[in-house]
């Protein structure tokens, strides 16, 4: 038993469920910030551990400190998680070139502690009670007290430097909102600003929107890769992540806003030299075939631009959609090439590669851009043909072709594009 006990005092329990609280913290206050301004951006660790910004400039308008504490009690005066925050925020006010009165971001100390009555803490509450002039003769006083002041010296020092003055600013932006949820109580409040109702799947849509909102998390917090680190995640891309969850449940459909019409014969011109084309002529397709399947590659490519601008899907959602459709196409692809051999004739070849073409136009036709809903079929068959004209420099496991021999004959195009 005393291992165990030994064991325990150096758990990082405590720190982790922190980080995850800051992390669902910043998904709940973006989902509050959604229903009335869905071009709300926000951001994490980089001057603090939530920020919200200013989508014109993307200058933060809001730094919120996180403080996460499973055990009940007072949210202290003389205590690391106050005076840490204030040595934080004049650092990143620093790193911002110390802004105007009118420029001050909102400074939030978001506690799942409560600040006690007659305190400055208790002062700093939104609300009709607040009083910072109160609050900053109250704070000027705890900081200049040598007692209790263990491990916070140096921050309190760091106030008490600032100017009166700049003191007063940074006190009259400081905001505290104790009580917080703690960790294990906040899905009904993430659920409800998601706009969640209860019924059999909520918890499973709940679940869906924080795993993908834990991936934007990682990119967030990327630091090494500059092509994965993501700037900031919107409220409009929460939306859309939400609708489309909440969708998949509900058999909604994506709204088609494309008329599927014949192109003209500039249009079928343009595409000349397309290597989506050339896949088809390697095959012995007729133009009057050529010209239908462009007729989908077009329209569905302008569909899904469409949806992605109007945030009807998200682009992590399209990823997925185009790998379920690349399965689709190899699985008809490997099968039909099994009988492939070199001693096939070129008519032998194009005869084997339209099968796997048509194999594959039948299946995709059926599968939907959104599970649990219904997609036009020239979404299907466009998209396939889209994934067709990048198999001379997409990753190989997302191309696609229709001859047996495609990788080879998407050399020589290769070789004239690194030329």
């Amino acid at each position: 038993m005393g291992n165990v006990a030994q064991a325990g005092s150096h758990s990082a329990a405590g720190q982790m469920t922190g980080y995850l609280y800051q992390c669902e913290l910043a998904l709940l206050e973006l989902a509050r910030r959604s229903w009335e301004d869905a071009s709300c951006a926000v951001r994490m660790e980089v001057l603090d551990d939530i920020e919200f910004l200013d989508p014109d400039n993307h200058t933060p308008l809001e730094l919120i400190q996180s403080k996460h504490r499973e055990a009940a009690g007072p949210l202290s005066e003389v205590g690391k998680d106050l005076w840490r925050s204030v040595a934080s925020w004049i650092d990143a006010l620093k790193a911002l070139a110390s802004p105007s009165g009118t420029a001050m971001p909102l400074l939030r100390l978001v506690s799942t502690q409560v600040a006690p009555a007659d305190t400055f803490l208790s002062m700093l509450r939104p609300g009709g009670q607040r009083d910072t002039r109160a609050a900053l003769a109250r704070m000027e006083k705890v900081a200049a007290d040598k007692e209790g002041a263990e491990g916070t010296a140096k921050d309190r020092e760091l106030f008490m430097a600032l100017p009166p003055s700049q003191r007063q600013l940074l006190v009259d932006a400081i905001t505290v909102d104790d009580g917080a949820p703690v960790m294990s109580d906040l899905n009904p409040s993430l659920a409800k600003e998601l706009g969640i109702t209860p019924s059999d799947h909520a918890q499973a849509a709940l679940d869906d929107i924080k795993g993908w909102w834990y991936g934007m998390a990682v990119g967030l917090l990327e630091r090494k890769n500059p092509q994965r680190k993501r700037p900031a995640v919107t409220a409009q891309e929460l939306m859309c992540r939400r609708d489309e969850v909440l969708d998949r449940y509900t058999g909604r459909n994506l709204p088609i806003t494309e008329t599927l019409s014949n192109l003209t014969q500039a249009e079928i011109a343009g595409y000349e030299g397309q290597l989506v084309v050339a896949q088809m002529r390697w095959i012995g397709l007729p133009d009057p075939e050529i010209a239908m399947y462009l007729r989908d590659y077009h329209h569905a490519r302008a569909q899904r631009s469409e949806w992605l601008r109007t945030f009807k899907i998200t682009p992590e959602r399209l990823g997925e959609y185009e790998r379920e459709l690349h399965d689709d196409w190899e699985h008809i692809f490997r099968r039909r090439t099994r009988r492939f051999h070199g001693d096939m004739d070129a008519s032998e070849r194009e005869s084997l590669g339209q099968d796997v073409l048509d194999d594959t136009m039948d299946r995709v036709a059926d599968r939907p851009a959104r599970p649990g809903s219904v997609t036009a079929p020239w979404i299907g068959r466009g998209t396939v043909h889209s994934l067709a004209d990048q198999a001379d420099t997409a990753d190989p496991d997302r191309t696609v072709g229709w001859h047996p021999e495609y990788q080879d004959l998407c050399k020589p195009r290769e070789e004239t594009q690194d030329q």
